[in-house]
C-alpha cells in the first residue's frame, strides 16, 4: 500500500527559478561597500592622528619661546632675542594645547579684570602651549599708575590676539635688589614672577607668594621642566632696572614646580664666580637634561628630575664666556639654546669686519656639549641679545636690530625682521614664535606662525 505523499514534499521536490533582483541593485551594494571601506579609513587616520597629538603634547614639555620662549624655551619657557640685517632663526618646542574662545568671548568673561594699564611695554614673556601664555610689564609713563600698580601680568587663551588681566598684585618694576620685571610658567597652574626678587603662584596667577632667597640674593635665571623649576641665584650689587648687574657668585637651586622648597642643586653646593669679575650665568633646560652656562665658560649638565648629581660636561670651556648681564639677566656675549638633549647651539661674538659690524659665530653640539663645531657665521651691525633653538634645525637669533633665522642650525641665515630691535626671542613650536621688543616700546609682542619666515606685531590690548 502506498503511503500517501505530503503537499509539503512536492514543493520541496520543486524546481525554483530564483527571483532576480531589480535594476542596479548589485552597484549600490559595491557602492556602499565603498563608502563603508572609506569611513574606516578616515576612522583609522582620526585615530592615528589623534594618538600622535597625544604623543606630542606628551613630549614636548619644554621652552624657552621662552626662551621663557619664548625664550620660548623647549619648556615653555625658553629665552632668546635679537634681530639683524642678515640672520634667521625658528627655534623651541613647547606643550600643545587646546584653543579656547576667542577674543570677543573673553572679553565678556573676563570683563572684571584688571585691564591693560596706559603706555604698557613688556619685559618677558611665556607659553605653555601654541594658545596660553603670559605677559609682564610696566606702565612707561611716571604718573599713569601707582608705582606698585606699574607692574601688570597680562594672559592670553588665543596665541595673543587679546589678553586680560591676572588679578593679582605684585611688586614694583626691578629696581637695584628690588621688584620683579620676568615670568615664567610651567603649566596653567605654577608659575613664577622674578628678577631680582622671586614670588611663586600655583593657582594661575590668581595669588602669588614671596619666596625669600638665601642671603637675600637676586634671582638672575629660572627655566622649568616636567615637574621642576630650576633658578639661577646669585650675589649682585647692581642698582636700577639692571638688576643683575654687578653680579659676581651664582648659585643653581631648583625646586618641586607645586612648593617653594628651593634648595641647592646636587653637586653645585659651591657656587660659580670669575675671580670676582661682574659676569652672568643663565640655564637651559630640555625635557631629559638641563645645562648651566657659568661665568668661566664652563657647561655643567645634570637630570632634570630634582635628584641627581650635575657635573662639567667635559674639562675644557665653551668657546666664549657669558659676559656680563644684559637687562633681563641673560648672557651679553654668549647666548646658549638647546632643541633636544644633547643638542645644543652656542652664539660667539668673532672679530670686527671691514666696513663695520663684527662677526657673530655659531657653534653646535650633539653630544651635549661634549665636542663642538663651527656651524656656521653672520656679521651683524649690534648686539646679540638672545638665541632660541628648535627640532629640524630651526634657530632664531635676536639683536638690537631685528630677528635672524636658520633652517639648517645655523649654516645659512637670513634677516627676517629689521628695523627694529628686540631683548628676547622663542618659539613655541618649530613655527611659532613670540618676540619682545627692547627698550620702551608701545605695548605689544611680536609673533611668527612660519617658522620665522614672517614676523607681525600684535598688540597687547584687552579682548
Amino acid at each position: 500500500m502506498t503511503e500517501p505523499r505530503d503537499n509539503l514534499d512536492g514543493w520541496l521536490d520543486t524546481e525554483v527559478d530564483p527571483l532576480r533582483p531589480p535594476p542596479g541593485t548589485f552597484e549600490l551594494i559595491r557602492k556602499r561597500a565603498r563608502r563603508r571601506k572609506a569611513r574606516r579609513a578616515l576612522m583609522s587616520a582620526a585615530s592615528a592622528g589623534a594618538a600622535a597629538a597625544v604623543i606630542v603634547v606628551g613630549v614636548v614639555a619644554l621652552p624657552r619661546v621662552v626662551p621663557s620662549v619664548l625664550h620660548v624655551n623647549s619648556n615653555p619657557a625658553g629665552h632668546s632675542a635679537a634681530a639683524g640685517a642678515t640672520a634667521s632663526e625658528r627655534s623651541g618646542t613647547l606643550i600643545t594645547g587646546k584653543a579656547t574662545a576667542g577674543p570677543s568671548a573673553n572679553a565678556a568673561k573676563h570683563a572684571s579684570l584688571p585691564v591693560v594699564p596706559l603706555d604698557f611695554s613688556a619685559s618677558s614673556v611665556t607659553f605653555v602651549s601654541l594658545e596660553t601664555g603670559w605677559v609682564i610689564g610696566q606702565a612707561a609713563t611716571a604718573g599713569r599708575c601707582s608705582r606698585q600698580e606699574c607692574t601688570f601680568i597680562g594672559r592670553t587663551d588665543n596665541e595673543g590676539k587679546s589678553w586680560y588681566g591676572v588679578p593679582a598684585t605684585l611688586p614694583a618694576p626691578a629696581d637695584g635688589a628690588n621688584g620683579v620685571s620676568q615670568i615664567r610658567f610651567l603649566n596653567t597652574m605654577d608659575g613664577w614672577a622674578f628678577g631680582p626678587e622671586l614670588f611663586a603662584t600655583h593657582d594661575g596667577g590668581h595669588t602669588w607668594a614671596q619666596v625669600d632667597t638665601p642671603d637675600g640674593m637676586r634671582v638672575t635665571s629660572l627655566e622649568t621642566v616636567g615637574s621642576e623649576a630650576f633658578a639661577v641665584f646669585a650675589k649682585c650689587t647692581g642698582t636700577g632696572a639692571d638688576f643683575a648687574a654687578d653680579c659676581t657668585q651664582f648659585f643653581l637651586y631648583s625646586s618641586p614646580a607645586a612648593s617653594n622648597d628651593w634648595t641647592p642643586v646636587p653637586g653645585l653646593a659651591g657656587g660659580f664666580s670669575l675671580n670676582g669679575t661682574a659676569s652672568s650665568a643663565t640655564i637651559v633646560l630640555t625635557n631629559g637634561e638641563g645645562y648651566l652656562y657659568t661665568p668661566d665658560g664652563t657647561l655643567l649638565s645634570g637630570p632634570v628630575t630634582g635628584a641627581g648629581t650635575w657635573q662639567a660636561v667635559s674639562p675644557s670651556a665653551l668657546r666664549c664666556l657669558p659676559g656680563a648681564a644684559e637687562q633681563d639677566g641673560q648672557p651679553s656675549s654668549g647666548q646658549l639654546a638647546a632643541s633636544a638633549p644633547g643638542d645644543l647651539a652656542l652664539a660667539c661674538p668673532g672679530s670686527s669686519q671691514p666696513g663695520g659690524g663684527k662677526q657673530e659665530i655659531i657653534y653646535a653640539s650633539s653630544d651635549g656639549g661634549v665636542t663642538w663645531k663651527e656651524q656656521g657665521s653672520l656679521t651683524i651691525a649690534g648686539e646679540v641679545t638672545s638665541l632660541a633653538a628648535a627640532t629640524g634645525g630651526e634657530l632664531a637669533l635676536a639683536w638690537t636690530q631685528g630677528i635672524y633665522n636658520s633652517s639648517d642650525n645655523g649654516a645659512v641665515w637670513h634677516v627676517t625682521l629689521g628695523g627694529i630691535g628686540f631683548s628676547y626671542v622663542g618659539l613655541t613650536s618649530p613655527r611659532q614664535g613670540v618676540a619682545v621688543p627692547s627698550g620702551p616700546a608701545p605695548g605689544e609682542l611680536w609673533f611668527t606662525y612660519d617658522a620665522g619666515l614672517n614676523w607681525q606685531a600684535r598688540p597687547i590690548i584687552n579682548g
